[in-house]
């Protein structure tokens, strides 16, 4: 038999309704309160990192590539890929999936009002899988690389708001140029992305319509949007993309291109980490508090047992037993109310947010288990260890004076 675990089960079961009773409750609410804002602040710091970058690199791909230009415009010097080095990009183990676009600047006149827009051409190599949680209404235009261009278009929730227009209506385009050019526009799709650098101007339609604008050729496009497979090796993508370009290329990495977003989003992750060590700082804290209470309530049970010859790291085993059971019913507990949390708000979104402040309309969640289980394991050990600190007191107490100590 585990003597110092009997013991302390046995502590813990009479000391109900009791002062300790009433102590052991505190604790156990103040490591469940510690674990559950811990837990639920991961889940939102992650919803939000996720979100946000398969926002912008759903529209942007993870790195591009586009030819070098004195100009800084809108819009991209005609660039072409030959069969060769664009197998050599597709070959490459990073590479999951590359997409040729381009970008044209323009007006849109509706209603006596004038619209600014930056049509984004796109090719039947369009990933439409990666898009399609942004769509709101309607569907994706048919693009081929043979025919006439198509005049079907997706706009941004927000354009169609401010141009009172929806699926099947037709808008007019005024593309700057010399001398400038009309196109008649139809409305095949309305999407929503949170961001206002997106929302705000971009219009998806076919890269013909770019190509018949500028007189390109048939295989030529602004750029290329590559996809790799690991975000964390993006870095040796670039490496490797640089390798198989010519030296009128470059490519572009959109965490370089995006950095005010990104360095938001690792400072919202900065905030997070102070918060969680503060929250394990009190917990611990609170944990030798209540040792030292539970300690001194049995003052006369511990001159009691070394009157019977029980050694101090047995005694101070039974108030370790005691503490982690009291460490771990908090975790449960915690664990529970931030799970029901999450659940709550992933399933119904109860909890809105600022779209144009936060680039989503509620606070994103997400169920990453293995940070669950590490900031568990994480409280779990530190906490424990410090358990060991109120216990030393134990070696200190005198057995003839802890019997008669009241």
């Amino acid at each position: 038999m585990n003597l110092p675990y009997f013991v302390s089960k046995r502590i813990n079961s009479t000391e109900k309704g009791s002062f300790s009773g009433t102590i052991h409750k505190i604790a156990i609410a103040s490591v469940a309160l510690g674990i559950a804002i811990m837990v639920v602040s991961f889940m939102i710091l992650g919803g939000f990192q996720n979100s946000i970058k398969d926002k912008i690199y759903s529209f942007s791909g993870h790195i591009q590539i586009k030819k070098f230009t004195l100009t800084n415009s809108y819009e991209e010097a005609p660039i072409v890929l030959d069969d060769e080095r664009k197998e050599m990009v597709l070959a490459d183990p990073h590479v999951r999936h590359i997409q040729e676009f381009a970008h044209k600047p323009g007006l849109i006149s509706m209603n006596d009002e004038v619209f600014g827009l930056l049509f984004k051409g796109m090719g039947p190599s369009f990933d439409t899988t990666a898009f399609k949680p942004y769509m709101v209404e309607g569907t994706f235009p048919v693009l081929s690389d043979t025919g006439r261009f198509t005049n079907e278009v997706i706009i941004s929730e927000k354009q169609a708001r401010q141009m009172q227009v929806g699926v099947g209506d037709r808008i007019v385009s005024y593309f700057i140029m010399d001398p400038p050019k009309t196109r008649s526009l139809t409305v095949k799709g309305i999407f929503s992305s949170g961001l206002e650098d997106f929302d705000s101007q971009i219009v998806i339609g076919d890269i013909k319509l770019i190509r018949s604008l500028n007189a390109w050729e048939d295989n030529q496009v602004g750029g290329y949007e590559v996809f790799i497979n690991d975000l964390d090796k993006i870095e040796e993508a670039d490496d490797d993309l640089v390798q198989y370009l010519s030296v009128e290329h470059y490519t572009e990495r959109m965490d370089v291109k995006f950095s005010n977003i990104f360095d938001w989003l690792n400072l919202l992750a900065q905030n997070v980490h102070i918060l969680i060590g503060l929250i394990l700082f009190v917990a611990c804290f609170n944990m030798i508090s209540v040792l030292f209470i539970l300690i001194m309530e049995r003052t006369s049970m511990i001159g009691s047992f070394k009157a019977f010859g029980a050694t101090n790291k047995l005694i101070r085993r039974i108030f370790t037993f005691n503490g982690v059971r009291l460490v771990l019913k908090g975790l449960l507990v915690g664990n529970a109310i931030a799970l029901l949390f999450g659940w709550v708000q992933y399933t119904y979104k109860v909890i809105p947010l600022e779209a144009s402040t936060y680039y989503m309309d509620h606070v994103p969640i997400d169920w990453d288990w293995v940070k669950f289980a590490g900031l568990n394991l994480l409280t779990l050990v530190l906490v424990g260890l410090t358990l060991v600190l109120p216990t030393a007191i134990i070696s200190r107490v005198s057995p003839v004076k802890a019997i008669r100590f009241d």
